[in-house]
C-alpha cells in the first residue's frame, strides 16, 4: 500500500497522467487510430472468438465479432501510455505504478484468448510508436488549418465506408462508427475553441503545472460539473438517435419498424453512429465548457 521509496524519488519532470482540454485532443487522435486499426485488423485476419465448449462465456453479445487482436487489450494499454507522454513535463503530481488489470482480465469473460490479449498489446505498443511522434502534428492541423473540418469530417467518413466493406455485418461495423464520429466530433471541437480563442495552453513558463489542493468546494464544484457534463451528453445522445435512424431509413427507404435489423443496414447504422456520437464528441468539447463558463464552473 506505501509508494516505494525510489517512485518517490522520481526526477520531477516525470509526471503522472492528468486529462486537460490541451492533452485530450492528441489522446482521442491515438485512441481512435488504435481502435480503428484494431477492429480493421480482426475483419482482415478473421479470428474467431474461442468455442463453447470448452470455454464458458460471460458475454454472448460480442459473439459475431472477431477477436484477434483483443481491442479491449490495445485500448487498455494505448490510452495509459498516451497519456503519460502527453502530461510529460507538464503536470507536476507523483507517478504511480500502472494496473495490469485491463490485459489481465480479459482471457476470464471467455471472449479471447491469451494469444488474442498479448497480440493487442504488441499492436498497440507498435502503433504508439508510428503514430506519437507525429501525433501533436495532426493536432497542430486540426486547430490551425482553416478547412480543418471539412478534411476531419471527410477523411472520418471515408474510413468508416471502408471498415464496412470489410466483412458482412457485426457489433464491431457500430462500434468502428462511433469511435470514428467521436474523433471527429472531439477534433470539430477543438478547432472551434481555437478559432475563439477558448482554449489557450499554458506558457511555457508556468509549466509544469500542479494540482490544486481538494477541498470541500472544489470537490463539489467537480461532482457538479461531471452531473451537467453527463446530462448534457445524455441528451445529445439521446436526441440525435431519435433523429438520425428515422431520417436515414426515410432517405434510403428502408422499412423501420424493426430497429434492430434496420441497424443491420451500412446505410442506417453509419450515419446513426458518426453523426449521433461525432455530436456527443462535439458537445464534449465545445458545448459543456461554454455552459460550465457560462453558469461559472470553469
Amino acid at each position: 500500500r506505501l509508494m516505494p521509496q525510489a517512485l518517490q524519488n522520481l526526477p520531477g519532470r516525470l509526471r503522472s497522467p492528468v486529462v486537460t482540454a490541451v492533452t485530450a485532443p492528441p489522446l482521442i487522435i491515438i485512441w481512435v487510430w488504435v481502435m480503428y486499426l484494431g477492429q480493421c485488423t480482426k475483419d482482415v485476419i478473421r479470428w474467431p472468438r474461442p468455442a463453447s465448449p470448452p470455454v464458458v462465456k460471460l458475454e454472448v453479445f460480442y459473439n459475431s465479432e472477431y477477436s484477434m487482436p483483443s481491442t479491449h487489450a490495445m485500448s487498455g494499454t494505448a490510452i495509459p501510455l498516451a497519456l503519460l507522454l502527453l502530461s510529460y513535463g507538464r503536470w507536476q503530481v507523483m507517478l504511480t505504478p500502472p494496473c495490469p488489470h485491463p490485459c489481465a482480465c480479459q482471457p476470464r469473460a471467455g471472449r479471447w484468448l491469451s494469444l488474442d490479449v498479448i497480440a493487442g498489446f504488441l499492436y498497440a505498443i507498435l502503433i504508439l510508436v508510428v503514430f506519437h511522434p507525429v501525433v501533436d502534428l495532426i493536432d497542430n492541423f486540426n486547430l490551425t488549418y482553416k478547412y480543418a473540418p471539412l478534411i476531419i469530417i471527410s477523411l472520418h467518413l471515408a474510413l468508416g465506408i471502408f471498415s464496412f466493406t470489410l466483412d458482412t455485418w457485426s457489433t464491431s461495423r457500430g462500434d468502428t462508427a462511433q469511435i470514428l464520429g467521436c474523433g471527429a466530433g472531439v477534433a470539430c471541437g477543438s478547432h472551434v475553441n481555437y478559432v475563439l480563442g477558448l482554449q489557450l495552453d499554458p506558457p511555457p513558463h508556468a509549466l509544469p503545472l500542479s494540482l490544486s489542493s481538494l477541498t470541500v468546494t472544489v470537490f463539489g464544484k467537480a461532482i457538479l460539473r461531471l452531473l451537467i457534463g453527463v446530462i448534457v451528453l445524455l441528451l445529445t445522445k439521446v436526441a440525435m438517435k431519435k433523429a438520425t435512424i428515422p431520417l436515414a431509413c426515410k432517405i434510403f427507404r428502408i422499412p423501420h419498424d424493426d430497429v434492430r435489423r434496420a441497424r443491420q443496414r451500412m446505410e442506417v447504422e453509419l450515419p446513426y453512429r458518426y453523426i449521433t456520437y461525432g455530436m456527443v464528441g462535439f458537445s464534449l468539447m465545445f458545448i459543456v465548457p461554454c455552459l460550465f463558463h457560462f453558469i461559472g464552473l470553469s
